[in-house]
């Protein structure tokens, strides 16, 4: 008999070639900042109100990503999850628990004290803005890809949804804090009303609108229709948001990258441990715990992945398109996909020895 596990699972085109994508932005968007410089100038300053930090060409294009995301979600399923919490808990554990403080003492370690304390390959405050971008990055669970990472997975659909459900509700209280605090400890300042416009602006309005549109729709049109039909549409937009974002993120950036662009290669050493050391963590807990292998894998994969959407706006938010901590989100994007394809294939390539200690 052939199961469904049997049979590779594949990302799409786009999907699955993201990391192409993002150098192909990085390549196209410095030869802009470059060639471009004074257009590139103006499209930075363009701000919705004065020294606001948020760009209205890049907020525009964020809630374009953003909203067909949190059309997804469907909070109706969180009642199912009552049934099974050891799985949510566990998840829930290492997403607000352990991974954004793991990651403040990840960049501390690598950006502060060895990058260049000791080693002097970046300026102190440079460090310090390293820091914060990686820490927006870990404070943000991923709420798209993980349906991706769940199918690849053979997942549990439903409790994937909504164990996401979850984290945006938590996301939205819990967000601020940890960002200011953490932020905050690592000897940045942060303008705690533009911290909260941000999360009022990226993550409140869309999580609402995404209900609101989700729940009228359905209702009208039902769910069948909604699934195939309406969320489909969103696709191509959310696709060209994201690389124009990142187009535009890299011309901000040209400079700070040609004058450093080994600054690239150091972010991305905290970013990879942070991710296997959550997934695995994650993953253990959950065998120990004795929770089932289709709500394990999904867990270890939300508990290693960014929601880098959201870093990327709130990042250039507070501290504007063309700062070290908006460089270091960025870099989350770079590392996202080939990152978590070999978690998604540590997870498959583990799953008998995880379903025997099941039945021991």
């Amino acid at each position: 008999m052939t199961t469904s596990f049997d049979t590779p699972k594949r990302l799409d085109f786009f999907e699955r070639n993201l990391c192409l994508w993002v150098l192909l932005c990085m390549a196209g968007g410095m030869s802009l900042g470059k060639l471009l410089p004074d257009l590139t100038t103006r499209l930075a300053h363009w701000e919705f109100g004065q020294n606001s930090h948020v760009n209205s060409i890049i907020a525009v294009l964020i809630w374009m990503m953003i909203y067909p995301m949190m059309l997804k979600v469907d909070f109706g399923g969180l009642r199912g999850v009552a049934k099974k919490p050891r799985g949510l808990l566990v998840t829930l554990f290492v997403n607000w628990l352990v991974k954004p403080f793991s990651m403040a003492l990840l960049g501390w370690v690598f950006m502060q004290w060895l990058f260049s304390s000791t080693l002097g390959w970046v300026e102190p405050d440079t460090a310090k803005n390293y820091t914060a971008g990686l820490i927006i990055l870990a404070a943000a669970p991923c709420t798209a890809m993980v349906f991706v990472w769940s199918y690849l997975t053979d997942g549990d659909g439903p409790y994937t949804l909504a164990q996401v459900a979850i984290n945006d509700l938590i996301m939205v209280f819990a967000f601020a804090p940890i960002v200011a605090f953490l932020v905050g400890v690592s000897g940045v300042a942060v303008p705690s009303g533009v911290l909260v416009t941000s999360v009022v602006v990226f993550i409140v309005i869309p999580l609402v609108a995404g209900w609101i549109s989700r729940t009228a729709l359905i209702r009208g049109r039902g769910l069948d229709w909604f699934e195939r039909a309406f969320l489909p549409k969103f696709r191509p937009v959310t696709i060209v948001a994201l690389l124009a974002t990142l187009v535009l993120i890299f011309a901000f950036q040209a400079e700070n990258i040609i004058r450093n662009w080994t600054a690239v290669l150091l972010l991305a050493v905290p970013i990879l441990i942070q991710v296997y050391f959550n997934s695995g963590l994650t993953y253990g807990l959950m065998r120990l715990f004795k929770v089932p292998h289709n709500v394990a894998s999904p867990g270890a994969l939300i508990g290693a992945s960014n929601f880098f959407e959201l870093a990327v706006a709130v990042a250039i938010t507070l501290f504007g398109p063309t700062s070290p901590a908006a460089l270091a989100t960025v870099v989350g994007v770079l590392v996202e996909v080939p990152v978590m394809l070999s978690v998604c294939r540590a997870c498959n390539a583990s799953r008998g020895w995880y379903q025997r200690s099941l039945s021991a």
